[in-house]
């Protein structure tokens, strides 16, 4: 892999724009020459993570570990955004964008901690917020979208406590709000599932940790990663990972990015670690649950098109490249 670390005074959050990091919360692109443009205003406030929108016009700016959010367009605040104080401190603000039919919506859980909820970004109009929702006891974090904003993952946990991974077809779920509350699909292993990440549209790489709440049905070994088929609902093809192994971030269907302690390529067919730099710290993260020290879970943005991984440092990114080997 290739490694660039781009200097960057009184950083906050990151997240990628096209070949760029910006900084939303404070304001600044950071381009991967070095240079530096100020975008737009510095939020005078401890933000600490930031999603972007698919075409780069609208930014979600919150407190990883709080439950305070702004709402920007263009860097420009439209309006605040919050969700529940319960167990906010332990798990990761549940946010993603998702755009249908040229509308994009903030997906959140701005009523209850365990309700999703589909927010119109430019009305405000939460358009999931309709009677007789009845949501499952879930809390929902580590929210992905798939690449043509067809599905939606959940990153989550339940008490007591155990990592689960639930998928939701964003279509549908608009349609019937009520599919949001409990999910039809999961990979229901009998072992948690600690980790995903979409490897394309109808498939996605799971790994699983070293509990087990099924001893006498465990349908997939311990600390091993595997492919689940959304569209069959079956999990083929799992092997255990030469090393340990936390967020999971695919690269294609061969490769795939693991950031626990530091940044490594895994080989998803053999389980090989490919690549590695263990002179970059990537956090300790392997679950959605991460308590309150946030010098262990350093911010990392992942760039889907360039497969790049951007990863903050003290006033520094650290920007890391795949060879061509694995693209």
């Amino acid at each position: 892999m290739e490694r660039k670390t781009i200097t960057a005074g009184f950083l906050k959050t990151i997240c990628w724009l096209n070949d760029a990091i910006v900084d939303w919360a404070g304001g600044v692109l950071y381009s991967l020459d070095g240079k530096k443009k100020q975008l737009g205003q510095y939020y005078a406030f401890n933000f600490d993570d930031s999603i972007v929108s698919s075409d780069g016009q609208y930014t979600f700016i919150n407190q990883k570990l709080g439950t305070k959010g702004l709402l920007l367009k263009r860097g420009e605040l439209m309006r605040e955004i919050n969700r529940s104080h319960y167990c906010a401190n332990a798990y990761e603000y549940p946010a993603a964008f998702v755009t249908i039919k040229g509308t994009t919506y903030l997906i959140h859980c701005p009523l209850a901690y365990n309700r999703l909820d589909f927010e119109n970004v430019e009305t405000g109009e939460l358009v999931t917020d309709i009677s007789d929702r009845n949501p499952s006891d879930v809390f929902h974090s580590r929210l992905e979208i798939n690449t043509t904003n067809t599905f939606l993952i959940s990153k989550g946990w339940v008490w007591h406590p155990l990592n689960v991974v639930e998928v939701f077809n964003v279509i549908d779920c608009i349609k019937n709000p009520l599919l949001l509350d409990n999910s039809t699909l999961t990979p229901n292993m009998g072992v948690e599932v600690c980790t995903a990440s979409f490897v394309d549209d109808s498939k996605i790489l799971i790994g699983t940790s070293d509990e087990t709440f099924d001893e006498d049905n465990p349908n997939l070994p311990l600390r091993h990663i595997a492919i689940w088929d959304i569209g069959s609902n079956e999990v083929a093809s799992p092997v255990k990972v030469k090393g340990e192994f936390g967020n999971l971030y695919s690269i294609n269907d061969k490769f795939a990015w693991d950031t626990f302690k530091f940044p490594k390529i895994i080989n998803i067919k053999t389980g090989e670690i490919m690549d590695e730099d263990e002179s970059v710290f990537s956090g300790e993260q392997n679950s959605s649950i991460i308590g309150n020290d946030t010098l262990k879970f350093p911010q990392i943005a992942f760039n889907r098109q360039t497969k790049q991984l951007a990863i903050k440092g003290q006033e520094k990114i650290e920007i890391l490249t795949p060879s061509k080997l694995f693209l």
